[in-house]
């Protein structure tokens, strides 16, 4: 698995352990919502910061 972060146009190098970590939460967070299936190829999340 490989993960990749980029922060405001900038990617940030991450070490195997934290590729490890991060794969693993989102991967077993998607896979398990409905509809979607252990055989996913790619999984894209954005998060913004919305100013209140």
């Amino acid at each position: 698995m490989r993960v990749k972060v980029v922060v405001d146009g900038k990617e940030i190098p991450i070490n195997e352990f934290v590729n490890q970590m991060l794969g693993g939460m989102i991967s077993g967070g998607v896979t398990a919502l409905k509809g979607v299936g252990e055989d996913w190829k790619t999984i894209e999340i954005r998060v913004e910061r919305v100013e209140e």
